[in-house]
This record gives C-alpha cells, structure tokens and sequence, in this order.
C-alpha cells in the first residue's frame, strides 16, 4: 500500500514538474517571439533609414558632380577664351 503512495506522490511529482516547466517553456516562448518581432521591427525602421541615407547621399552626390561639371566647364571656356586671344595676338603682324 505504501508502495502505491509512493508511486502516486512521484507521478504527481513529475506531472507538476512537467507542468511547470511547460509553463514556463511556453512563456519563455511568448517572449522570444516577442523579441523577435521587435527585432524584426527595429530592423525594418534601420533599412528604412537606411534607405533614405543613400537617397540623401546620393543627391548630395548628384550635386557634387553637377558643381564639379560647371567647374570643369567653365575652366574649359577660360582655357579656349585664353586661346583665342593667343592665337589672336600670334596672328596680329608685328611692328
């Protein structure tokens, strides 16, 4: 009879162990599931910022090289204007 009691209060024993730690195996699982959509959030919003990071250095690129591009052409123009009057004067007859 003791046997039994014995028995009974051991499967009792596991059942509540089993029971608890499902229990916290399920709100261990509730947590990293929340975690992971946070995570999931928080990099969303990083490429998000990402993205508008490269649209903004890319614009600030794109003003870069039209500035650069003016430069260069203008540079051009006085080189070609200093030319001219090179030539000009070469072809004036001395005196």
């Amino acid at each position: 009879m003791q046997f039994r009691w014995l028995i009974a209060l051991t499967s009792l024993a596991v059942a509540t162990t089993f029971t608890a730690c499902s229990k916290d195996s399920r709100e261990a699982a509730e947590q990293a599931k929340k975690a992971a959509a946070e995570a999931a959030a928080k990099a969303g919003e990083a490429a998000v910022k990402a993205g508008e990071a490269a649209k903004e250095a890319t614009k600030e690129a794109a003003a870069a090289t039209a500035d650069a591009t003016a430069k260069a052409a203008a540079a051009s123009k006085e080189a070609a204007d200093k030319a001219v009057e090179a030539a000009k004067q070469a072809a004036q007859p001395k005196k």
